[in-house]
């Protein structure tokens, strides 16, 4: 259903304020430090970014200071959102035999909006993401730590090599997620709008892409 009896489209709240606030933060995080982390790992150390410009600052200082930041946004919230966290790591291992039809028919459904049903509060695409995203998360942050405290050594090393393949990995990944959740693909189309602007979507959306979460949402 599209519209309620007085004609105006039905939406539904897919995340609250609170889970929007801290997706808004890590992105923003995530984002400064993956372009001061490529420029840094180009070779561009010696020239400034424009990015740390506007603050007066090194590329590498920037890279610090918002890695910190990060950390911080992290264990803020894992402490208060702990629940959350819990159900977000509990359902994004699950996954169900039924659920492997979802993956046959996900590449024609990015193009035809016909996905195959799936009994998750994610789908079976986004669990596999959150699970990547947030192992490499967690090793860029360790090694990204490990760099700050170690000065040298065979310690320094490994840690760079895994802060440098992490990020290796963790690029493409995140781009792919923020072309699914932008909506770029006519399957995904209207998503973003459950991470912005207030966080409701048209039901019809929820529906299509989390058909059992919307029957659970229902009633």
């Amino acid at each position: 259903m599209t519209t309620d009896l007085g004609g105006v489209t039905k939406t539904v709240e897919r995340n609250n304020r609170r889970t929007r606030w801290f997706h808004a933060g890590v992105y923003l995080t995530v984002l400064v430090l993956l372009f001061t982390g490529w420029w840094l790992t180009l070779g561009r150390e010696g020239d400034a970014s424009p990015l740390p410009e506007l603050f007066g600052t090194s590329d590498t200082d920037l890279h610090n200071v918002i890695g910190w930041v990060f950390v911080g946004l992290t264990a803020l919230g894992l402490l208060l959102g702990w629940r959350a966290a819990w159900t977000l790591a509990a359902d994004s291992v699950r996954f169900r035999r039924s659920e492997l039809r979802w993956f046959v028919r996900w590449p024609a459904a990015l193009v035809t909006r016909r996905f195959g049903r799936h009994e998750g509060h994610f789908d079976p695409g986004q669990r596999i993401a959150n699970v990547v995203m947030i192992l490499l998360l967690a090793a860029l942050i360790v090694s990204g730590v490990g760099l700050y405290v170690v000065s040298g050594g065979p310690a320094f090393v490994w840690f760079n090599r895994i802060h440098r393949w992490s990020t290796y990995l963790f690029t493409p990944v995140i781009v792919g997620h923020v072309v699914v959740a932008s909506g770029l693909l006519p399957g995904y189309r209207g998503v973003w709008r459950a991470m912005h602007l207030g966080g409701r979507l048209r039901a019809t959306v929820a529906e299509r892409v989390w058909p059992a979460w919307s029957e659970r949402r229902d009633g």
